[in-house]
């Protein structure tokens, strides 16, 4: 809802800051050292030592807000396991940092590329690798609360134009019942006429000429304002309306 957006978008930080990392390496040491500085930091660590654990961690369970990713592994390079949280529906959006020895500009546009979100080179600085985690993590936290937001905005826009419509059908048969209280034989003759105009227009439907413009939702249009083909009955005076023989 919008009040929750607003609030959190006040103050993302916060609500970064409980994110769940997943953290690769195969070097046991620098897992150690994230971890532990993540942790310092407040944030909840998953660590796995090659690709595939990754990946299983990545999709199972509390899934990671952020990966900080090595490239140089054995058996699978960090390279495999971003092209493969890529293609996986359920892992797309969770971005990845690499953090790697490899400091050539050829590298780090090659894991760009990727789809990688940043690119952060080893021996690693603590306040470097903090301020870039929870960068990526406040502006992941924002394009999720967009996405709720614009999902939550589409539903209210479908329940109001809903209550729209509802409304429409229940003005447009309570003036049809003012015609009704003119004449006893309009009641039955309003949905005789409601249906010979759907029918008809199903019909005509058939035609090339004029598929295009009978679709369903005209067709339902036609059905619904046809009761109203005898309201002006209602502004007719009764000696007029209910004369038995010729009007003058």
């Amino acid at each position: 809802p919008p009040r929750e957006f607003a609030q959190t978008m006040r103050n993302p930080s916060s609500a970064a800051t409980a994110a769940t990392i997943l953290i690769v390496d195969d070097m046991p040491e620098n897992l150690e050292v994230l971890d532990g500085l993540l942790r310092t930091a407040g944030y909840r660590v998953k660590a796995a030592n090659n690709g595939r654990t990754a990946l299983r961690l990545a999709r199972e369970g509390d899934r990671p807000s952020l990966v900080l990713l090595d490239v140089m592994m054995p058996g699978m390079d960090g390279y495999a396991v971003i092209d493969e949280l890529r293609d996986d529906p359920a892992t797309c959006d969770i971005p990845v940092i690499f953090v790697t020895a490899l400091t050539e500009v050829r590298d780090e546009e090659a894991g760009l590329a990727r789809g990688a979100v940043d690119y952060i080179t080893k021996p690693l600085k603590p306040a470097i690798v903090l301020a870039r985690v929870r960068a990526q993590l406040q502006a992941k936290l924002a394009r999720d609360l967009l996405r709720d937001q614009n999902a939550w905005l589409e539903g209210e826009v479908a329940r109001r134009m809903a209550e729209n419509d509802r409304i429409q059908a229940v003005s447009i048969r309570a003036l049809a019942s003012l015609a009704e209280t003119r004449d006893h034989e309009t009641g039955a003759h309003i949905l005789r006429t409601q249906a010979y105009v759907r029918m008809l227009a199903e019909e005509l439907r058939t035609s090339p000429r004029l598929a295009a413009t009978l679709t369903p939702e005209y067709i339902d249009l036609l059905a619904r304002s046809a009761p109203l083909h005898d309201i002006g009955k209602v502004g007719i005076p009764d000696h007029i309306l209910h004369k038995c023989g010729k009007l003058d």
